[in-house]
């Protein structure tokens, strides 16, 4: 079983219906040329400043992160362009119709390069809302979505170069214990500027490169429900005087204003100019 490309201009329910189905969709030319191309030069010159390996002590963290991979964070430093990509209209439309229906906002999980160095076994396999493992496996296997992600494709992926695996529909598995077996996975290809979105239910993983001189060149953004704490620090990484030219969007997925859990039970969190977040309408699809 593939994982199904897209078009960014499919009507968006016949998306959302593959993405239920399946965990995963690639949508092509998800973001645009010029900002693909930023980000490639910005991640580019930072990761040779970047020792690859885990930062971490802890065994599990030094093979889940890969001896030969490159990881950092703070994009929106290296780059203007990543703050043009958090408001995507196709991604944020998505996520609206998957987060929304947990939470009264959703916010940035992370914006992260992953670059997979030559000869790096492929990941084990996991479900990214094992970040939250307290809220969702109680309620498995109707957990809900608590956190949706993008694979951006900076150049083409290949499965040879390292591109993500993913395990089509496990996100609906009824055990949560089932095991997770690399060949049941696929590779999501795709063209540069294109990105897997995927269910932080399903399981997935980095692919193997299988190169020996080549980097896999790709960056992560996720967003995680507003009553949930995100892996990155975003509201200590970003000065007051950067996001204060950003869109009130950008300032609310960032952290830079309160939770407002709407019609949602959960209270106000976060409270920072109390009534301040309430994230804008995405722009039109077109």
């Amino acid at each position: 079983m593939e994982l199904v490309t897209f078009e960014r201009d499919t009507p968006l329910d016949e998306m959302l219906a593959v993405l239920q189905r399946d965990g995963g969709i690639i949508i092509r030319d998800l973001f645009s040329a010029d900002s693909v191309n930023a980000m490639h030069s910005a991640i580019s010159q930072q990761a040779q400043r970047t020792t690859p390996g885990s930062k971490s002590e802890r065994d599990f963290w030094r093979v889940f992160h890969g001896a030969n991979t490159i990881r950092f964070t703070s994009l929106g430093l290296l780059s203007p362009a990543y703050f043009d990509m958090l408001e995507n209209d196709t991604f944020s439309a998505i996520a609206d119709a998957v987060l929304l229906p947990q939470c009264g906002a959703y916010w940035v999980n992370t914006g992260q390069a992953m670059l997979i160095g030559p000869g790096e076994p492929a990941q084990m396999l996991h479900r990214d809302c094992g970040n939250w493992g307290e809220v969702f496996k109680p309620l498995w296997p109707n957990a809900p979505e608590i956190t949706l992600s993008t694979m951006i494709a900076l150049e083409d992926l290949d499965e040879e170069l390292g591109a993500t695996r993913v395990i089509p529909g496990s996100h609906l598995w009824q055990d949560i214990d089932r095991p997770a077996r690399p060949e049941e996975s696929v590779a999501a290809t795709m063209s540069a500027g294109s990105g897997l979105v995927y269910s932080g239910k399903v399981f997935h993983g980095g692919g193997a490169n299988r190169t020996s001189d080549r980097w896999r060149m790709a960056m992560h953004l996720s967003f995680v429900v507003g009553w949930l704490t995100p892996e990155e620090a975003n509201a200590l990484e970003y000065p007051t005087e950067l996001v204060a030219n950003l869109s009130p969007r950008v300032q609310a997925l960032l952290g830079f204003a309160s939770y407002d859990p709407g019609a949602h039970r959960s209270g106000r969190l976060w409270t920072r100019d109390f009534d301040a977040w309430k994230i804008s309408s995405p722009p039109q699809r077109g």
